[in-house]
């Protein structure tokens, strides 16, 4: 079985960091413009969870490639064994 490679062990962790920066972001220029805390914190939240599940939608439809269709037969053939 083969290992998986250190970008396709760290692809989530890439992912949740875009959404914390987009939040943080959001929730900083909340705050820069009401000088709410509450409301900077609940505008960071919504902003991280929305782009959390629209990128999880956006690699969900992203079709493999010939290599990774290769490497997914691979590894069910061997699975099967």
């Amino acid at each position: 079985m083969t290992k998986a490679t250190k970008r396709e062990r760290f692809k989530p962790f890439e992912l949740v960091g875009i959404a914390a920066l987009l939040g943080l972001f959001t929730g900083m220029t909340v705050l820069m413009a009401s000088r709410d805390l509450i409301l900077s914190a609940t505008w960071f939240g919504l902003t991280f969870i929305i782009t959390v599940v629209v990128l999880a939608m956006f690699v969900l439809a992203a079709k493999p490639n010939k290599n990774e269709l290769l490497d997914i037969e691979e590894q069910n053939a061997h699975e099967a064994h």
